[in-house]
Parts: C-alpha cells; sequence; structure tokens
C-alpha cells in the first residue's frame, strides 16, 4: 500500500485540501493536567485563553488517558495532535481532510489489481491442476479459498500473542472436511469468530489432501527435498506480486472483494427515497460485507469498501445502474457487472486524483 509520504510528496493534493504539512516534533500546544480537568499551553509555555483555540482543541477530542500531548498550533495541519496511550505506544489524530486523503491512497492499488486479475484467475487455475503439492499450488489453493471465504491471511504474531488466526495460520482442528464440504471455525483477529463453508469439490478433495501433510497447520507445502513446510503471509504475498507483476498483496485481495460484495448487496437492495434512509440502507450493507469479512463495521467501511462507492451510492449516482443489475435476479458476486462498474469508479477515482 503507498506510504503516507507519497501523499505528502504530492504537494497540489495536499493544497487542494487545504492542508499543510506539519511534524510533530515541532513546536506546538500542550495539555497539561490540571485536577480533574486540563489546562491548554501555547508554544512558549503560557496558557491559552483564546476561545476559538480551545474551542478547536475540543472538537479534536483528545483521549483525556493519553499522555504528553502535543497539539498542532494550526488547524490545517496534516496532524492535529499526538499522545502516549495507556499501553505506551504513540497515537496519532489527523485532520478530517487527510483522512479522506489516505482513505483514497488505500484504495489506490485496486485499479491494478482488477487489470490483472484475469491473469491472476489463469495463473491460480494452472497451478490447482498441478499433482504435487508443491509451494506454488498450495499458494493457489489458499488464494482460491480466500476469494470463496474472504478470510484474512493471518500472521504468526497475530497467533502467538492474541491466539486469533487467519488463513494461512489455520490448524488442522479449525477444519472439518466431509465428501463433499470443507466447513471452517475459528477466532480471527479482534476475537471475532469466523464460520464458513466451502463446497467446491475440486477444493474439498485438495484441501483433504494438503490436511494429510505432517503437521498441525492446514497450509502446508512440500519443498525440493521433499519436507513439509508451512506456507505464511509473506510467500503468498510473494506469490501474488510474481502473478501479477505488480506489488499487490493479500490485503488488496481482500479489499477487491470487500468492494465487489458491497456493490452486490446495494444491487439487491431497495432504493431508499430519503436521505436518512439512504444512510440507513448503507449501513446495512456496510454491516453485511464485514460480517462476511469478519471485520468490524467502521474498518470495513473505512479500509474495505471504496469512497466512491459509499458517495455515489448517497448521492443518487448509482441509482441508474442498481435499477437495471437487479432485473436479472439471484446474481452472484462474480458476476461481471460488478467488476465492470467498480473498474468505471476506480478509474474515476484515479483519474481525479491525477
Amino acid at each position: 500500500m503507498p506510504t503516507a509520504e507519497n501523499l505528502i510528496a504530492d504537494s497540489e493534493a495536499l493544497h487542494e485540501a487545504g492542508l499543510r504539512y506539519v511534524s510533530c516534533q515541532g513546536r506546538g500546544y500542550q495539555r497539561v493536567r490540571q485536577g480533574k480537568h486540563f489546562k491548554y499551553l501555547d508554544q512558549k509555555g503560557k496558557p491559552i485563553h483564546n476561545p476559538q483555540i480551545l474551542a478547536r482543541i475540543q472538537t479534536l477530542v483528545i483521549p483525556p488517558a493519553w499522555e504528553q500531548v502535543w497539539i498542532c498550533a494550526m488547524g490545517s495541519g496534516h496532524i492535529q495532535a499526538t499522545g502516549i496511550d495507556i499501553r505506551g505506544r504513540k497515537q496519532y489524530l489527523y485532520h478530517p481532510e487527510w483522512n479522506k486523503l489516505r482513505a483514497k491512497d488505500k484504495f489506490s492499488a485496486l485499479y491494478t489489481f482488477g487489470l490483472r486479475l484475469s491473469r491472476l484467475q489463469k495463473r491460480i487455475a494452472t497451478d490447482l491442476s498441478s499433482r504435487q503439492l508443491s509451494k506454488e499450488r498450495v499458494c493457489a489453493l489458499a488464494l482460491a479459498v480466500m476469494s470463496k471465504t474472504y478470510f484474512r491471511v493471518g500472521n504468526t504474531a497475530y497467533e502467538k500473542e492474541n491466539k486469533s488466526y487467519g488463513l494461512t495460520t489455520l490448524r488442522n482442528r479449525h477444519v472439518q472436511i466431509s465428501t463433499n464440504k470443507v466447513f471452517f471455525k475459528f477466532i480471527g483477529k479482534k476475537g471475532i469468530r469466523q464460520q464458513s463453508y466451502l463446497t467446491e469439490k475440486s477444493l474439498v478433495r485438495l484441501l483433504a489432501k494438503v490436511k494429510e501433510i505432517p503437521g498441525q497447520r492446514l497450509f502446508q507445502y512440500y519443498d525440493s527435498d521433499g519436507q513439509p513446510n508451512p506456507l505464511d503471509s509473506g510467500t503468498l504475498n510473494a506469490y501474488l506480486k510474481a502473478a501479477t507483476d505488480t506489488e499487490i498483496t493479500c490485503k488488496t485481495f481482500r479489499t477487491w472483494y470487500g468492494c465487489i460484495l458491497a456493490l452486490h448487496y446495494l444491487s439487491q437492495s431497495a432504493l431508499p427515497s430519503s436521505v436518512s434512509a439512504r444512510k440507513q440502507q448503507l449501513l446495512q450493507v456496510i454491516d453485511q460485507v464485514a460480517q462476511r469479512l469478519g471485520n468490524t463495521r467502521s474498518i470495513t467501511r473505512s479500509h474495505y469498501i471504496h469512497p466512491n462507492i459509499q458517495e455515489d451510492y448517497l448521492l443518487g449516482g448509482l441509482d441508474h445502474w442498481i435499477k437495471r443489475v437487479s432485473k436479472t435476479a439471484d446474481r452472484p458476486p462474480t458476476d461481471p457487472v460488478y467488476k465492470r462498474k467498480l473498474m468505471q469508479l476506480i478509474r474515476l477515482s484515479n483519474d481525479h486524483s491525477g
């Protein structure tokens, strides 16, 4: 994913947003505890009495538990405040317009992903047809499962620290395999329970073979020496990069499907006439996507559904498309109509930002 520095370098975008790049290492306001309340000091260490400045600080809603609070003296600074939370971690409060710029940036890889998706699917199909339980075949299997279940990729750090799991860290005990069905059940990130069925026969058969590899992990492969190795997120991301010849990760993969699911659910929903009803309908769709991805509503809205989908729906920009698509009942999320619409929305976003 592009870093914040990529956006900082885009001075034109910052200027259009009315922002200035600031460093929290520079001089700013301080928050000092005074009994049950706080007082605020300016750059010279003197108490701030200006009601407009105090009102701006209040709108930042800086958590009371934060220590060593730094507050930007400019209302246009891209960082508005920082502090140390109760766990000793440095936290940031950004300007709302900066958050909007970052939100657009989070989705910048989607258009490239859409262009390379057919190529990736062909590579996955080719590797799945291999007879050996090689690294490439098991990577292809993992991505095929992810495209059906939308599971996070997982990493060993989360497994050790939080006892939560993702696709590559699943244990054999998290999976029940019958003749024609696989049932996944495990605790994911944030303690969210994950349950999903998989019924595609070819994947069920291959998962059964992979599960037989000695070891506790579900996704393992045999190396050139015939030794079993567990699949990890780095290996899977490297496979994606090689298959698409671009900087695409499993996060991009899941974000794509989050957007596709959002368009799918919106196309199946009635079109509310009032603004408030439309907002409520959008929240319901976000919740549906969140449930499929195993995320919270907040994370799904900000990280997995492109802002253009949400904005266009609220403004009525998707109405004509929804009316046309809804004429055909029971369209699956894999229907090309959703990919075409998503690519159109992303292209408009990229053209505007460029």
